[in-house]
């Protein structure tokens, strides 16, 4: 496992993104950093840009204008593949596995489309994230909570140096969204893995985040503290409605 890096310097950078759809601007004039090292959670109403924005950083789209800066380097115009072995890997809302294939597979398939190498890590991969006993098993009929550590064990097996992870938490029990947390935690800590994380549990991405970005309408609300989130009146305006005492409302 590699050590955490120093957190400071950003490792990604986001300068004035704009993605249009016709006439629809999906994500305006977006603009933050990433500190390297850091958990970065990206908060907002349903519709706010947010996966859009994920989907243009990792290469799905284009940015209609505006400039994204991985690691030292511009990856505007690269597809995802070529961002993913530069070191960006990236979940969706939606977790899907090759159901023919076992769990161990599916997890060193991400090992064919990042910046590994080799399949080397999945052991250690698998232990890492509790599925050695269905490791050998078809990836069929899993709970939700095993799907979700299967399609992080693929995204893992990548080497990422950044990892993308939208709305990993939702459909998760209390008790299951603590342990996806910790799991996170500890991907930071002991393998070095710079997160941002897309979620609607705000009083877990405030708890989680070093740093919080909230988007509405395609914009920029928030950028900042998380434990500032709470206070500033237009989030609690636009994006809770006024309370943020429950976290369900999120």
């Amino acid at each position: 496992m590699a050590a955490p890096p120093e957190r400071g310097a950003a490792i990604l950078q986001v300068r004035a993104v704009t993605r249009r759809f016709g006439n629809l601007v999906a994500v305006d004039d977006v603009s933050f950093d990433v500190p390297e090292g850091s958990i970065f959670g990206i908060a907002g109403p349903n519709g706010a840009g947010k996966s859009v924005l994920f989907a243009t950083i990792s290469g799905f789209y284009r940015p209609t204008s505006g400039s994204i800066t991985f690691a030292g380097r511009d990856i505007v115009g690269l597809g995802p593949s070529d961002v993913s072995q530069l070191g960006l890997a990236r979940t969706f809302q939606t977790p899907t596995l090759f159901h023919s294939l076992t769990v161990r597979d599916n997890v060193r398939i991400g090992a064919l489309f990042g910046r590994a190498g080799s399949d080397a890590r999945v052991p250690q991969i698998l232990e890492f994230l509790k599925l050695g006993d269905v490791a050998d098993s078809r990836a069929t009929n899993l709970e939700l909570f095993t799907t979700k550590m299967v399609v992080l064990g693929a995204a893992l097996a990548t080497a990422p140096r950044l990892l993308f992870l939208d709305e990993p938490m939702a459909g998760f029990s209390h008790v299951e969204v603590d342990r996806y947390r910790d799991v996170m935690m500890r991907i930071r800590a002991e393998w070095g893995v710079t997160i941002v994380i897309i979620e609607h549990l705000l009083d877990v991405l405030i708890g989680l985040s070093d740093r919080m970005l909230v988007l509405h309408n395609g914009s920029v609300l928030f950028d900042g503290d998380p434990d500032d989130v709470k206070s500033h009146p237009e989030v609690v305006s636009v994006y809770l409605g006024g309370g943020i005492d429950d976290e369900d409302e999120a």
